[in-house]
């Protein structure tokens, strides 16, 4: 019938034909949810590095996310933020203690070594360090192994880890802080469109660019319009904040309001996809506990939006109380994490992000 029928996208290359990470519908809805590696495999190698990439592919993950911002030489990079302090060794480099400094971004006061104020060539001087490190043991141990990376290699790895694998890896890049980055004649919108234009894997494997902010992906829109092989992500955070864009003109757009039934429609005429919290799917009760689904799921579907969730990860810490094991708060419990993504794949999500990909491949194959 139409509408249900099923079509599978292959990308040729030399020697052969590989697949899409999953079967979709006519309407673009995958047949299973697709697995979205949060920073790489970030519960176990340091985070947007080579290696949390390679271990995330590894493990299974239909995409890769690269978080991104620019360099002071205009080069776009992959941190999960513009301060470094926290996920590289800056801290111990003599030759740039006088670089710290604080600065007001997204309206909070921030105080560490920040991209913007340094070159490419300085950047990869410095090595990736794990920023949970007595949380994720494992991960800490690879200090100091690897590199800042660009998001030109990155897409040159996730392709030729595709062609290895005979299976097409999306990217999901995020762009980070843009009211700021253009506060400070930094915007790279331009940018990072012709970078994803210069390279033939991405113009067409999958890419799902996502932002907390809202007028760089209407910019985005206009710029790209609809390419088969793009979708555009608008991410959800807490429901009393607000977007940083909206914040920065004293708007009063709330992420409350961008989840009702007409906030999602009206984020259907800018993107593709919405992506709240998970307790925005299924909340926690005052004891930690998980409570009865929320209707966002099917409120976003019904207004033509794909619904993908963010972020699992396995250590008992950051599980609802009634999944967390044995062990402590900084424990690991796999079997709850796997629980929890699939109450939330029991909601009908489309895909979603955790730290480690493996568990998500459990429990979105069985």
């Amino acid at each position: 019938m139409p509408g249900t029928l099923t079509r599978r996208t292959a990308l040729t290359i030399i020697g052969g034909a590989m697949t899409l990470p999953a079967t979709t519908t006519a309407a673009g809805r995958a047949a299973k949810p697709l697995v979205f590696a949060h920073r790489g495999a970030s519960a176990l190698r340091p985070e947007h590095t080579l290696a949390a990439y390679a271990k995330a592919i590894e493990d299974g993950a239909d995409y890769i996310e690269p978080d991104l911002v620019i360099t002071r030489d205009g080069v776009l990079v992959a941190r999960h933020e513009n301060n470094i302090a926290d996920t590289t060794d800056i801290a111990s480099r003599r030759d740039f203690a006088a670089r710290r400094t604080t600065k007001t971004v997204d309206g909070a006061a921030i105080t560490g070594w920040f991209v913007e104020d340094f070159t490419l060539d300085e950047l990869k001087t410095l090595c990736a360090i794990e920023r949970l490190g007595a949380v994720r043991p494992e991960s800490r141990s690879y200090d100091g192994q690897f590199q800042v990376v660009t998001l030109d290699e990155i897409i040159d790895f996730a392709a030729a880890e595709s062609a290895a694998r005979r299976r097409v890896i999306g990217l999901v890049p995020e762009l980070k802080h843009s009211t700021y980055f253009h506060s400070i004649g930094r915007g790279f919108e331009d940018a990072f469109v012709e970078r994803i234009g210069a390279h033939a894997y991405t113009r067409t494997a999958p890419v799902e660019i996502q932002s907390f902010e809202t007028a760089n992906l209407r910019v985005l829109r206009k710029k790209l319009g609809k390419p088969a092989n793009i979708r555009l992500m608008q991410l959800i955070a807490e429901p009393a904040t607000r977007p940083a864009d909206v914040a920065a003109v004293g708007g009063t757009l709330t992420y409350g309001r961008m989840i009702t039934p007409a906030g999602l429609r009206e984020i259907a005429g800018y993107a593709d996809v919405v992506a709240p919290q998970i307790r925005a799917v299924i909340p926690v009760g005052a004891d930690n506990r998980l409570t009865k689904p929320t209707t966002l799921v099917a409120d976003a579907q019904a207004a033509g939006l794909l619904a993908r969730i963010w972020t699992f990860r396995p250590e008992n810490r950051f599980l609802p109380a009634d999944l967390q094991g044995p062990g402590g708060p900084d424990a690991r419990h796999p079997e709850g994490s796997i629980e929890e993504m699939r109450r939330c794949i029991a909601c009908g999500i489309d895909g979603f992000f955790t730290d480690d990909p493996a568990l998500g491949r459990i429990a979105v194959d069985g």
